[in-house]
């Protein structure tokens, strides 16, 4: 009964007084009854939840508090409590619109709530929409036909060959590539930074590859405070790392730091205990979401127990997704940490067909949750055609520079270009799969560079490596695309800042990655994409398949 009068009275109040104390006490209402329905969803494995609910009130100009009230609550109650809350906002609404002055008050309200800062909540009000789109394409379009299959898209790597959903982003053979259709210059400029014109925050680009919305500052800073809930490691994380020897590559002692947090897996648990398939996705993404907050800690770990005498450093809960994971490795300079977000948010996602992603996907597509997907994705990264070439990039530079000196002319520079393709081996940080020019990561590396390091002696030799290179590989016929990719860029900042391990920059590749891939795994769940299973042939029966259509 008494939450019935407090309704009542609550409406009498907004017709006789106004809304102003009345949005403080409905924004009370929300967040409490959210809270309790995020408790039921979890498995906190709490009885009760003790609230303290500050409302004020007033007449006139004179204001007097009300006594702090202490409300018990069991969680069998959190249903009765939301729609009671829920049912109050609607009337509010209603009334916004037979009183003009109150619908400001309303939409204000409506921003605030707490299910607008929830990601999860977001998600839910999605995902049905989409699957009707996937349902419709699948009815009406299911027989058109994408494009022909050749020998050469066969023994080629299956490049160009269209076979593969993949939602969060698309990769354009000229433009490169664009998240959720933004450009990286567009990410940029729209996305929540730390400070004004700075880098993009990775949590920013979290919300808008789940859920293809540009996030509020206030979006992104409930989603970092909630990465950071999920930030802390497990102990027999570090011990399974520390079982290793310690000059074991830093991606083997990563990967196996995150086959260490399987164990954690509500995917694997919700499963056994038979959840129904329309429900995949929310198990998947408290996995991905609590995988995503603790890469950093293991990374940091894996980078401080090799190359730091094994001497740690905690997270800052001050700090946000990417100044955390530079803070923990042990740069604290403004510029390290803006580099840290730069550096995550370009390499998080690059459409679906590349070795770590695809290897992602189809490992997920067994039902294997998302920490034995991305362990997966991280073994196809480790590998030199992948995301390895970013190590192989700043060490081929600091051969050049070892021999030929670091003030090295124009001549001299192409000389030993020459010399390294003569020798079988490519000039890594140039070329690349389904790109036709200079890769849009690259651009903005630069431009970070000329902003923070202009004079840095490995800068400028990368900028000669960008007007050398490409007429050279043109030259040699046999390249579609000379211009800089990615990794070109990227090693040369890191060791600007002191990063100079570079066996260990693989892993901050894969920590970056797992934003992309757990935001794609978490949509393949929620739109039911069934197990992969191409076809595949023999020599011989592509022999006999060609000889049939001559």
């Amino acid at each position: 009964m008494r939450q019935s009068n407090d309704t009542t009275e609550t409406l009498r109040d907004a017709r006789q007084n106004g809304m102003k104390d009345v949005i403080k006490k409905v924004f009370c209402f929300g967040v409490l009854c959210f809270w309790l329905r995020a408790l039921r969803a979890g498995d906190h494995h709490l009885k009760k939840l003790l609230f303290r609910v500050r409302m004020q009130t007033g007449k006139g100009n004179a204001e007097e508090r009300r006594p702090t009230v202490a409300v018990a609550v069991e969680n069998r109650c959190g249903s009765m409590v939301f729609f009671r809350g829920v049912s109050l906002i609607s009337k509010l609404r209603s009334r916004a619109v037979q009183q003009p002055g109150l619908s400001s008050s309303v939409r204000w309200l409506q921003v605030q709530t707490s299910s607008d800062l929830d990601l999860h909540s977001q998600l839910k009000e999605l995902i049905p929409q989409e699957q009707e789109r996937l349902k419709k394409l699948k009815s009406e379009h299911g027989k058109v036909q994408l494009g022909n299959i050749t020998v050469d898209m066969v023994l080629g790597g299956m490049r160009g060959m269209t076979g593969l959903l993949w939602e969060t982003s698309l990769l354009d053979p000229d433009e490169g590539i664009r998240f959720r259709g933004l450009s990286i210059p567009e990410c940029q400029q729209k996305l929540p930074a730390a400070k004004p014109d700075g880098e993009p925050l990775p949590e920013g680009l979290l919300w808008l590859l789940l859920t293809g919305k540009v996030p509020s500052e206030k979006q992104v800073d409930a989603l970092s405070k909630e990465l950071r809930s999920r930030a802390a490691v497990p102990d027999h994380v570090y011990k399974a790392i520390d079982a290793l020897p310690i000059t074991a590559h830093p991606m083997t002692q990563f990967a196996s730091g995150v086959m260490a947090l399987q164990v954690q897996s509500e995917f694997q648990k919700a499963y056994e205990k038979g959840i129904h398939k329309s429900k995949y996705w929310e198990p998947t993404y408290e996995d991905s979401l609590t995988l995503i907050a603790q890469l950093p800690a293991v990374a940091s770990y894996v980078y401080r127990r090799i190359y730091k005498n094994d001497e740690h450093i905690p997270m800052d809960d001050s700090l946000d997704y990417g100044g955390n994971f530079a803070h923990m490795l042990g740069f604290d300079s403004p510029e390290m940490q803006e580099l840290m977000r730069l550096y995550v948010t370009i390499h998080s996602d690059h459409e679906g067909g590349n070795v770590s992603a695809h290897t992602g996907h189809l490992v997920g597509s067994a039902l294997s949750d998302p920490y034995l997907s991305f362990a997966a994705a991280l073994n196809g990264l480790a590998g030199p055609l992948h995301g390895l070439a970013n190590q192989e990039v700043l060490l081929w530079i600091k051969s050049v520079v070892d021999e030929c000196g670091e003030n090295i002319t124009t001549e001299q520079l192409k000389d030993y270009v020459w010399k390294t393709l003569n020798s079988g081996k490519v000039v890594p940080g140039f070329g690349h799969g389904v790109l036709r020019k200079t890769d849009p990561r690259y651009m903005c590396q630069r431009e970070f560079a000329m902003k923070h390091l202009p004079d840095d002696p490995l800068f400028k030799l990368v900028s000669k490596l960008f007007d050398v290179v490409p007429p050279i590989l043109l030259e040699l016929g046999k390249v579609k695309n000379p211009w800089p990719n990615v990794d070109a860029h990227s090693g040369v900042l890191l060791n600007h800042y002191g990063l100079t391990e570079a066996r260990y920059y693989t892993v901050l590749f894969g920590v970056s990655r797992a934003i992309g891939i757990c935001s794609q795994l978490i949509w393949d769940r929620a739109l039911g994409l069934p197990l992969e299973r191409p076809k595949s042939v023999t020599m011989e029966w592509l022999e006999n398949h060609v000889k049939k259509s001559s």
